[in-house]
């Protein structure tokens, strides 16, 4: 029997009844957990979002790697949940339509000291289950990437390495929980948090809500909630990435992800081509005081040139199409913050940094079993009802180049958005969704309208008009 359907709200008035379970951050993380709690029709689940969008924070600013974890710590959380994660959301971008490329990638080494660390990095590798990394010396490297720039010395290839969707991977887990019964309420900040006997009382800007257990996936924010529940475990500090984007013109500069040797502030700044046909620069590592500095910098964009010209030379000579920064949830720990406190009813989700992409759906599982192991009786668990997601990537088909779609019905020959080649029936189809676009922005994170070459210059007044009918 189908379930019934959970509700989408962005204003008014939360549900008095108390919740079983209440999901607090709905980036992918949060919505993958909320999704793995859909699989027990017995609780009743809610997934709620400061912000007027899934996705709007760290989720959707990324270099949207699918990581194989291979220089992960090897034995901590993150190495386990990674290597797990990155075989679970494989299988589930298969199923459910979200693009994927296994372009592989090649860890360069540019100077004696980095091909130095090239065998501590080769033997994390194997510890962390990716015996396929394999050295490579200058020859192969450059037969590989011809346009790379000169003066490399060798590098670690890694095959496993792939390129991934990650605004239709939100989306997915997301759509997917509310089809099965989850209460994604947006648009709902959390402010402080109480107890009334067994239950939580969360004060938000949409009114109080209650709920037994409550799961804190709150991102750049949750060590201020985690806090307010009493713990002092782990502090956030935010970690601008700066991006630029290059036009579908460099794709053919370069044919895997190009990684540095990693420092301590993370992995550095790559190379990489996008699922939708563009190239990837940065991202740039700059901690700072300001949850909300997603701005970009001259002096950061400045420094991402200067490193792309050694990088692949050829690449600053195309357009650069969008620019872009997200911050990362970094914290003073190498590992993952994951904990139950079962006392409280209550289970963190911290310090999930760039790997969490990757790692969503065994982070999800993981908090699924503190929740039980901690008093939560889930009840049997059932399929979920499937999902199939829009294809946003350039290496599958798109509905333009689909006869038989455009047979069936012409909206989605009718293109709107000429430089991404998105169709009137995409848009309807984004705007009429289970979780529909609060504004522009997020329906170019649905369809790729407005996020080419012209960046909306063309077909910005025919898209919003769209927009502006479908919420009449």
């Amino acid at each position: 029997m189908k379930r019934a359907e959970g509700t989408v709200t962005r204003h008014g008035p939360l549900p008095a009844t108390p919740y079983d379970v209440t999901v607090v951050g709905a980036g992918v993380v949060g919505s993958a957990t909320a999704r793995a709690l859909a699989h027990h029709p017995r609780l009743r689940v809610a997934l709620v979002e400061a912000q007027d969008d899934i996705g709007q924070g760290s989720s959707k600013a990324n270099t949207a790697i699918l990581h194989t974890g291979f220089d992960a710590t090897p034995g901590s959380l993150e190495a386990r949940l990674v290597r797990e994660g990155a075989r679970l959301l494989a299988d589930y971008a298969a199923a459910t339509g979200i693009p994927v490329e296994p372009v592989g990638a090649l860890l360069v080494a540019w100077d004696e000291e980095q091909l130095a660390a090239l065998p501590r990095l080769l033997d994390k590798a194997e510890r962390n289950d990716c015996p396929d990394t394999r050295p490579i010396g200058p020859d192969e490297l450059y037969a590989r990437e011809p346009h790379l720039g000169p003066g490399a010395l060798g590098a670690l290839h890694v095959p496993g390495e792939s390129i991934v969707c990650p605004w239709t991977t939100t989306l997915a887990y997301a759509t997917q929980a509310v089809r099965n019964g989850v209460d994604l309420h947006l648009g709902t900040r959390v402010g402080t948090v109480g107890r009334d006997d067994d239950t939580h009382v969360l004060d938000t800007d949409r009114g109080t809500l209650r709920t037994r257990w409550l799961v804190n996936a709150a991102g750049l924010h949750a060590d201020t909630l985690d806090r307010a529940l009493g713990h002092d475990d782990f502090t956030v500090t935010p970690r601008r990435g700066q991006l630029l984007v290059f036009d579908k013109f460099a794709r053919d500069l370069v044919r895997h992800i190009l990684l540095p040797v990693p420092t301590a502030l993370g992995k550095g700044v790559l190379v990489a081509p996008t699922v939708y046909g563009n190239v990837l620069l940065g991202p740039t590592a700059e901690d700072l005081d300001d949850k909300r500095a997603t701005h970009s910098t001259a002096e950061g964009l400045r420094a991402l040139r200067d490193q792309g010209r050694r990088i692949l030379p050829r690449l600053l000579d195309e357009e650069v199409t969008a620019v872009y920064a997200g911050l990362r949830a970094a914290t003073e720990h190498e590992d993952y913050r994951i904990a139950a406190h079962p006392g409280q009813a209550y289970v963190t989700v911290g310090g999930i940094r760039s790997t969490g992409l990757t790692a969503s759906l065994a982070i999800a599982a993981h908090v699924t079993d503190l929740l039980a192991d901690a008093g939560l009786d889930p009840g049997p668990a059932e399929e979920l009802e499937p999902v199939r997601m829009p294809n946003l990537g350039e290496a599958f088909p798109r509905p333009y180049q689909r006869p038989e779609l455009i047979a069936a019905d012409p909206e989605y020959g009718t293109l709107v958005c000429h430089c991404e080649r998105v169709t009137r029936g995409e848009i309807r189809d984004a705007l009429t969704g289970t979780i529909p676009p609060a504004g522009l922005d997020g329906l170019r994170r649905r369809t790729r309208a407005r996020a080419g070459r012209c960046q909306g210059f063309h077909c910005g007044a025919a898209v919003r008009e769209l927009f502006e009918e479908a919420r009449r």
